[in-house]
C-alpha cells in the first residue's frame, strides 16, 4: 500500500495548479481557467491575485477581458462573487446554481412562501431586456411597481439567485464600482447558460485548480453537498490516495503533484483569495490554528503573505501622506525567525502605483 499522502505534498500540488510556485508567462484570461475562477467579493483582490501569479502582469489586460465580455464577474461557488471566463460561467453555473439557490430560500424563510420563483424569475428578465442594466436598489424599484403590495427585497433576492446575472462593469481602476449593475447573463455573453448541470465537468475542474482532494473538499470550495455521486461516476478515470487523516483524495491521472520539498517562494495574496477557502480541510496552506484570524467579525477573508508555501502572516495596505506600506502581521504572537518580510514592497507599487513612497512594516501581531 502506498504511504498517505503528506500535508506538505498536498500544498506543493495545490501551489503548483494555483500558479504560486513560479510566476508563469501566461494570460489574465487563460490564468482565470486554471484557477476555477477567482473570488471577487470585491473588485480589486483577482487584480492583485494575478499580480502574485503571472509574469509582467498589468491591470489593463484584465480590465480590458472584462470589458470585451472574456471574463465575468457573477455569483458562483458559495454563493459569492468571482471572475470566471466567460465559457465557464455558461457551461457550470447550473451545477453551482442550487446551492445558492436553496441557500436564499433557507435565509428568507417564510419571506419566499407562495412566490412563483420560475415565473418571477421570467418576468425579472423581461425587466432586464427593457432596461439593460439595473443597480439592486433598481432592480426593487422595478419590482415594486409590478407587485406593490409584496417583500420586494425577498423578491429581488430570489431574482438575483434564481436568474442568471452578471455585473456591468461601471468605471474605475478594477473595472466595478462597490454599486456596480446587474444585467441579464444572457443578454451579456450573446448565449444562454447551459441548463443541464454538468457535475462531472465541475469535480474534473475542481481537482485540475485544487486537486488532490476529497468529496467534502470539493462540497466546500462549491458551497453545498451533492458531489459524491459524481466523484463515483469519475472513480474509474481518477487517481485515488490516502492523506494522513486516513481520507480518500481523488485527483486528475496527469495533474502536476510536485516533490514535498519543492521552493515555494514568499507570496502575498489578496483578500478572499480561494487558495486558503477552497478545501475543507485547509492544513495543505493554514494551519489550524492560524485559521481563526483568516476572517474578520465582518466576515472579510484577510490578505495572506504565504511563507514556504502556508500561511505565515497576514497584510494589509497603508497610505498615509504619500506613503503606501505593506503592514505584515504575523499569523502567530511573534514574527519566526528573520519574519516573514517581503523581499521588497513591490505589492504597494502594484497596488497604489500613484504613491510617492513604498515601504513594508512588519508588526508584533
Amino acid at each position: 500500500m502506498s504511504p498517505p499522502v503528506t500535508a506538505r505534498e498536498l500544498g506543493r500540488a495545490t501551489l503548483a495548479r494555483q500558479l504560486l510556485l513560479e510566476r508563469h508567462p501566461i494570460g489574465a484570461v487563460e490564468a482565470i481557467g486554471r484557477l476555477a475562477g477567482m473570488q471577487a467579493q470585491e473588485p480589486g483582490p483577482p487584480f492583485i491575485g494575478l499580480w502574485s501569479r503571472l509574469e509582467n502582469f498589468e491591470a489593463a489586460e484584465l480590465r480590458r477581458a472584462i470589458e470585451e465580455r472574456a471574463v465575468v464577474r457573477a455569483t458562483l461557488m458559495r454563493g459569492t462573487l468571482h471572475l470566471i471566463g466567460a465559457g465557464d460561467y455558461a457551461r457550470l453555473r447550473s451545477a453551482i446554481a442550487p446551492t445558492f439557490e436553496e441557500a436564499m430560500r433557507r435565509i428568507l424563510g417564510t419571506r419566499a412562501e407562495g412566490i412563483d420563483v420560475p415565473a418571477l424569475v421570467q418576468e425579472a428578465r423581461a425587466v432586464f431586456a427593457e432596461a439593460g442594466a439595473l443597480s439592486a436598489a433598481a432592480l426593487r424599484d422595478a419590482l415594486a411597481e409590478r407587485h406593490p403590495e409584496a417583500d420586494v427585497r425577498a423578491l429581488a433576492a430570489l431574482v438575483r439567485t434564481g436568474l442568471p446575472l452578471v455585473r456591468v462593469p461601471d468605471g474605475g481602476r478594477w473595472c466595478f464600482t462597490p454599486r456596480a449593475p446587474f444585467t441579464d447573463a444572457e443578454r451579456w455573453l450573446g448565449v444562454s447558460p447551459d441548463e443541464r448541470p454538468d457535475h462531472d465537468g465541475l469535480v474534473r475542474r475542481y481537482l485540475a485548480a485544487f486537486g488532490p482532494a476529497s468529496v467534502r473538499d470539493a462540497e466546500a470550495w462549491m458551497g453545498g453537498g451533492g458531489l459524491a455521486a459524481a466523484f463515483e461516476r469519475l472513480r474509474p478515470e481518477l487517481e485515488t490516495f490516502a492523506d494522513e487523516r486516513g481520507r480518500e483524495l481523488f485527483d486528475l491521472p496527469d495533474a502536476p503533484r510536485p516533490p514535498a520539498d519543492t521552493p515555494a517562494p514568499l507570496r502575498l495574496l489578496p483578500e478572499f483569495d480561494s487558495l486558503v477557502l477552497a478545501h475543507s480541510d485547509r492544513t495543505r496552506t493554514i494551519a489550524d490554528e492560524h485559521r481563526p484570524g483568516l476572517v474578520t467579525k465582518n466576515l472579510r477573508v484577510r490578505a495572506t503573505v504565504l511563507v514556504d508555501g502556508a500561511v505565515a502572516a497576514f497584510w494589509r495596505l497603508e497610505k498615509a501622506r504619500g506613503t503606501a506600506t505593506v503592514v505584515v502581521e504575523p499569523a502567530g504572537c511573534a514574527p519566526p525567525s528573520g519574519g516573514p518580510r517581503p523581499a521588497r514592497p513591490s505589492g504597494s507599487r502594484f497596488v497604489e502605483p500613484e504613491a510617492k513612497a513604498h515601504a513594508v512594516r512588519v508588526d508584533a501581531g
